[in-house]
């Protein structure tokens, strides 16, 4: 007989944890995502996110922008030696370079949650296909090879880029947390988002879609936009 006290605590969940992300390497067709090395990716980043031309990149991050070299470093090899955050680089196929960087963060794999962050795209990147696909990998590495049950997406209410992003990808907006944070010396406003695994199989499906190289013409410019929400 069930218990009428345990009637409205919500559904069951198998109590398995999911798997905590490895430093793992993940291919696809146009970007290439593996863990974050200085040595190796350095250069690249530098030219793609360093120096004074490419501060705005850092407007609404946690650290940066980086005027001078060595403190780009310095950046690259603390981010490179956490585990949570998780760093990974992100490499275009095209070129072998990196054109970014994106992390796993606030991993809890008892809850099976966790969060996507720190998501820096060179100018070169954005608004590729690459761009998107690697934001597949490191969602379809969470759901098919972790197991987690809840993916989540937060950024500074002002940075409407973000938000947009998330709406595009297929994260559902849940809420601002006010007063979440301070950055920079600034109070921060998050918004949150999240992605379900129960909401993975139609995501995928739609990702898939729109990678597909029938929605691009000989130009490289897509046919029909990304449909998640």
């Amino acid at each position: 007989m069930t218990d009428p006290n345990l009637t409205n605590l919500g559904p069951p969940v198998p109590e398995e944890p999911a798997s905590r992300p490895q430093r793992v390497r993940i291919e696809g067709a146009f970007v290439i995502i593996e863990p974050l090395n200085p040595a190796i990716h350095g250069d690249a980043l530098w030219v793609g996110a360093g120096g004074v031309e490419n501060q705005a990149l850092w407007k609404y991050m946690h650290s940066g922008a980086f005027p001078d070299r060595a403190a780009l470093d310095l950046y690259l090899q603390d981010k490179a030696a956490s585990d949570d955050p998780l760093y990974f680089a992100i490499v275009d196929s095209s070129t072998g370079k990196a054109a970014g960087h994106a992390s796993y963060m606030r991993i809890d794999p008892g809850q099976r949650v966790i969060e996507v962050g720190a998501i820096l795209y060179a100018k070169a990147l954005q608004r590729t296909r690459a761009a998107t696909e690697a934001m597949y990998l490191m969602a379809r590495y969470v759901f098919e090879d972790l197991g987690y049950r809840r993916y989540e997406w937060k950024c500074n209410v002002l940075n409407e880029p973000s938000m947009r992003a998330a709406r595009r990808l297929g994260f559902t907006f849940e809420g601002v947390f006010r007063q979440h944070m301070i950055v920079k010396g600034r109070s921060r406003d998050t918004a949150w988002y999240a992605m379900l695994d129960r909401e993975w199989p139609s995501r995928k499906k739609e990702f898939e879609r729109w990678l597909a190289s029938d929605n691009f013409d000989d130009a490289g410019r897509q046919r029909t936009r990304l449909r998640q929400v």
